[in-house]
């Protein structure tokens, strides 16, 4: 790269480079908003999917999914393109630019009369928030490092999670008020709330003298350093993989919930119980990180996501794999408290060795995580969606697999760290 590596940032709380200086529950409830938005455009549609199929005059399964993937699509392609930006003209503006294309994405998918202008939509939105959830984390970046980043991570997923849990639970009351379209309006709304929030109350964390010009030559340097730091890569490879099931989980939990399990308008509420399990495990792993380290918490959570999701395999098995609702709901909450634990672990993990390229880094691990996890999304749809066999099926594997990789990996970032010492 053109310019120096910058110094290592500060461990302690978030330091402003101007006046603006946020306390710390201030800046977590800042940025968990900001990154909620993929989470928010998600959630808050499954209580309507059945209903917007009906206007758009579509009732295929997989056809609903899309509305879901598509938007997960926009996330991938955009990534590759806000954090490289940020390293040129700062994290703030490159937040601004993607809201505005979030809140674009969400009037078009507002007024869509047909299926095709409503995914336009869906991927415009997709594409907008991948601004505030890359950048974010490069903002992170700037500022905290290691245990003290995953720290940050943890407590901001920890609140972070407030959105699909209550997501559902505020798009059923919007779509039964006001109609499904109305819920487009609710993140135009927030997206405007964060926009402004950022403005007056955050400041710029990238100076002037650490900014990248974006040139070919630089560009390809940045992602040439990512795609050969053995823990950027290994990681970023890790956490799609196993993200990959749990995209699919948020694909099919309508279907789920009120196709097999015939829960109707209680689905928000099943759907809480399990995304506060995603919350509680990140501020369980905020108190823990800074004491247990990154690495043993990952290997920890990777193990009981093998064993919950394997046993569930069998135990369900008798019931033809549709277990009593209170099993699937009590088995799941456990299986995603291990996935909770490796939310902000995964990102920290990645980012540890590329601190000073933050924002193409950033952008690369994310938008290959995504791919990946969108791709794996994508292969369990396939299979018959009448059971829960797939699903399980697909963490138990990717469960498998990634803790393999992590293993690798560890080894390889320590054979690195072991020569660049000598």
């Amino acid at each position: 790269m053109t310019k120096s590596a910058p110094s290592k940032p500060p461990q302690g709380e978030p330091v402003q480079l101007d006046s603006k200086r946020l306390s710390f529950g201030e800046f977590i409830a800042l940025m968990a908003l900001l990154m909620s938005l993929v989470a928010l455009s998600t959630d808050a549609m499954l209580p309507a999917l059945s209903a917007m199929g009906e206007d758009l005059q579509t009732s295929s399964i997989q056809q609903l999914q899309l509305i879901v993937t598509v938007l997960f699509a926009g996330m991938a392609i955009g990534q590759l393109l806000y954090g490289p930006l940020s390293d040129q003209t700062g994290r703030k503006t490159s937040i601004y630019l993607g809201l505005g294309l979030f809140m674009v994405g969400s009037l078009l998918s507002w007024f869509a009369q047909d299926f095709s202008l409503m995914l336009i939509g869906r991927f415009l939105q997709g594409l907008g928030a991948a601004g505030p959830k890359i950048v974010i984390v490069a903002l992170i970046r700037d500022l905290h490092s290691g245990p003290s980043m995953a720290r940050i991570m943890s407590f901001i997923m920890g609140v972070f999670i407030l959105v699909p849990a209550l997501a559902p639970t505020m798009g059923q009351g919007i779509y039964l008020l006001w109609g499904w379209r109305a819920i487009f309006f609710s993140f135009i709304l927030l997206g405007a709330i964060g926009g402004l929030w950022l403005a007056i109350r955050q400041g710029e964390t990238l100076p002037k003298e650490r900014r990248i010009k974006i040139t070919p030559s630089n560009l390809w340097s940045g992602i040439r350093e990512t795609l050969t730091t053995p823990s950027a890569l290994g990681y970023m490879l890790a956490s799609g993989l196993i993200f990959g099931p749990f995209v699919g989980y948020l694909s099919s939990a309508q279907q789920i919930f009120q196709n097999i399990y015939g829960v109707g308008e209680q689905f928000p509420y099943y759907f809480a119980a399990l995304a506060l399990a995603i919350g509680l495990a990140s501020m369980v792993n905020g108190k823990l990180v800074m004491t247990m380290g990154m690495l043993p918490l990952v290997r920890r959570a990777l193990v009981a996501v093998i064993v919950i999701s394997g046993l569930f395999i069998a135990l369900s098995a008798p019931y033809g794999f549709v277990p009593p609702l209170a099993f699937f709901v009590a088995a799941f909450m456990l299986l995603f408290f291990a996935i909770g634990i490796l939310f902000g672990n995964f990102n920290s993990l990645a980012m540890e060795d590329v601190g000073q390229i933050a924002g193409i880094a950033s952008a690369l691990i994310g938008a290959i995580g995504t791919f990946l996890a969108m791709l794996v999304a994508m292969f369990v749809g396939l299979f018959d969606q009448s059971s829960l066999l797939p699903l399980s099926a697909a963490f138990t594997i990717s469960g498998l697999i990634t803790l393999a990789l992590v293993e690798i990996t560890a080894k390889a970032a320590a054979r690195r760290a072991a020569l660049a010492a000598e």
